[in-house]
């Protein structure tokens, strides 16, 4: 007899067998025990989660004529009567597979729905069954529509895809939708494990945590990959050898990777990834096995609690448990983050493990300096520093008195600015008060009783309103302090401009040549520009310049010189725009509306949203 395959030897035959699908399962065993059928499935999810053995169970539910041939809809086929040994064999006559992957055209799909008419011939239900369904055309799709949303009530649809992105709308909307998940590593380890004892095949634990790893989530993967490491150990499945088949590293090499990256040992860094070179190990698998040591590590240093937790035997979770407490949690973010994303630059070198040399050492380049793990966890543990806020000294009792005291006014505390207050370090002088007099009602007359004990007052910390126009107002400060200093030349040059400007005679860099140059003199026929920048200075900008003077009945010959420009018709433009910012701001500020939602509700106007209108 020919050899079958642990992944359809092994196939779950009932919905008691599948495993790490528990929601599915459990909706549709429910389903099924109380009759409420739906008429059309959809099952997503990734390859090898079980979604064509979910559609066989449902179609042999659906079938299930007992061993007694008396049966009806159940949850628990027999496995024993004719429909169901058919269906697991693939020859049942009610049951249809369309791979729509290889079957995808609308004639395909109209070929199936013509059966659709005719009763069920062995079976109590029919039952069609699409694979892959999200490769159908368009018109495929709307063909099997009118079909899909009223069927026969001997007719059931089930549909799978690894891609329910790509199913029209109109398709989901007639179906119930059930997402098959990819199955943990740990869920992948357990059926291995009862499948290698049901072979009789000897495994190590840790060869076979190394194929539920690879797995990635998929059953069938795993399972094909058990065949690959039988056939390879030779009927027996050894650490190394699947470590080798894989192509997976050693957790060592990462464990010396991360020590090292923690000491900043640049030296046994490098002779590792040597090392990994030699033995021709992935530098992806490197990079990928770092990245989930490192996520162990992150849980710990977040979590510590779970450092004593039932790990499910890794042997891996000391040596994690003892980095973890090694190296900073910044650091190991920081390292996460960089194999994370190194893995996308290994295709991009020239060289896959100079790229994961590079990666590596990265984090020596930014690491911070100057300080050990252990003062970084010290610094970390440190009960932080309050700000001293400003204080008040005790006011001193004041000596009696033979007449009540002239009233006098009390000396203000020197202000503290409110940015000063507010920087990280700076401490508040301490401001000792004056003694404060009682202005209402007179101190009685010296007596020999004692005074009663000084009072300490503290103050209490004052949030400061902050200018609102502090930010709004940096750019008209600035021009305010240099103002344009008024001239002739500059009033007439500036008149001039607009003019031209307003009538468009210049444009583009003759515009901007006008507008950025100084009159710096007139003569009967010519006069002198300055501008600032040399790009300016080109003749076919002064010659049209020239050409819009001559139409103003100004018949002058420019020169230009470069030179630094204090009045020019941008400046003034510039400046008067900025007086009408600081008149807006004003006007805002000044308002009493906006004065009363500022100190009564704690208000901001943010800067750079105001606009004159």
């Amino acid at each position: 007899m020919a050899y079958l395959v642990l992944a359809r030897k092994h196939r779950p035959k009932t919905f008691s067998e599948m495993v790490g699908q528990e929601h599915v399962v459990q909706a549709l065993e429910n389903a099924l025990t109380s009759q409420r059928l739906h008429h059309a499935y959809l099952f997503t999810g990734t390859r090898g989660v079980g979604k064509t053995t979910v559609s066989r169970i449902l179609a042999k539910s659906l079938n299930c004529q007992g061993p007694d041939g008396q049966g009806g809809i159940t949850a628990t086929p027999c496995g024993i009567c004719q429909a169901c040994r058919d269906i697991d064999a693939g020859r049942f006559v009610d049951y249809t597979e369309l791979d729509a992957a290889s079957n995808r055209g609308v004639d395909e799909v109209q070929a199936l729905l013509e059966q659709a008419v005719y009763k069920p011939v062995q079976g109590r239900f029919k039952v069609f069954m699409i694979d892959e369904v999200h490769m159908l055309t368009g018109h495929a799709f709307n063909a099997m529509l009118k079909t899909l949303e009223e069927p026969p009530e001997y007719l059931k649809f089930v549909l799978a895809t690894t891609d329910p992105q790509k199913v029209p709308v109109t398709v989901l909307s007639r179906c119930l939708q059930f997402n098959l998940r990819p199955m943990a590593p740990e869920t992948v380890l357990e059926h291995l494990t009862r499948v290698l004892e049901t072979e009789t095949v000897p495994a190590e634990p840790q060869a076979l945590r190394l194929i539920a790893r690879a797995a990635r989530g998929s059953m069938r993967d795993a399972l094909s990959l058990t065949d690959q490491a039988i056939a390879f150990g030779n009927g027996e499945l050894q650490e190394s050898g699947v470590r080798h088949m894989l192509g997976s590293v050693d957790r060592g090499h990462v464990f010396r990777l991360i020590e090292a990256l923690s000491q900043g040992d640049g030296k046994t860094v490098v002779e590792t990834a040597e090392g990994l070179r030699r033995d021709g190990l992935s530098a992806a698998s490197t990079l990928e096995e770092m990245t989930a040591v490192l996520q162990g590590m992150a849980v710990l240093q977040a979590v510590p609690s779970r450092a004593g937790a039932d790990t499910g035997g890794d042997p891996d979770a000391a040596e994690t448990a003892r980095l973890a407490a090694l190296m900073p949690a910044d650091e190991t973010q920081l390292l996460y983050s960089l194999c994370l994303h190194g893995r996308t630059e290994l295709g991009l070198a020239p060289d896959e493990y100079a790229a994961l040399t590079m990666v590596l050492l990265r984090l020596l380049a930014f690491k911070p300096s100057g300080a050990s793990a252990e003062e970084k966890k010290t610094l970390n543990e440190a009960p932080r520093r309050e700000v001293p806020v400003a204080r008040v000294a005790p006011v001193d009792a004041a000596p009696p008195v033979a007449a009540p005291p002239r009233a006098e006014p009390v000396a203000p505390a020197p202000a503290v600015p409110a940015s000063s207050a507010t920087r990280p370090g700076h401490r508040v002088p301490v401001v000792d008060a004056p003694a404060l007099k009682d202005t209402a009602s007179p101190r009685p007359m010296a007596t020999d009783e004692p005074d009663p004990a000084p009072t300490k007052v503290m103050a209490v910390p004052v949030r400061v309103q902050p200018p609102a126009g502090a930010r709004e107002g940096e750019s008209t400060a600035s021009a305010a302090s240099h103002p344009i200093p008024p001239s002739e030349e500059g009033d007439f040059w500036y008149a001039t401009v607009t003019q031209m400007v307003a009538a468009e005679s210049i444009t583009a860099l003759a515009r901007e040549l006008a507008l950025q140059s100084q009159l710096v003199a007139r003569d009967v026929d010519q006069w002198l520009l300055r501008v600032e920048r040399e790009s300016l200075n080109q003749s076919g900008s002064r010659d049209k310049v020239q050409a819009a003077l001559a139409a103003l009945g100004h018949d002058v010959k420019i020169a230009i010189e470069i030179g630094s420009v204090v009045d020019s018709p941008a400046r003034r433009n510039k400046q008067a725009a900025e007086e009408r910012q600081r008149v807006a701001e004003e006007a805002i500020r000044n308002d009493p509306e906006v004065q009363s939602m500022m100190r009564d509700w704690d208000a901001r106007i943010v800067p750079g949203t105001l606009r004159p209108a």
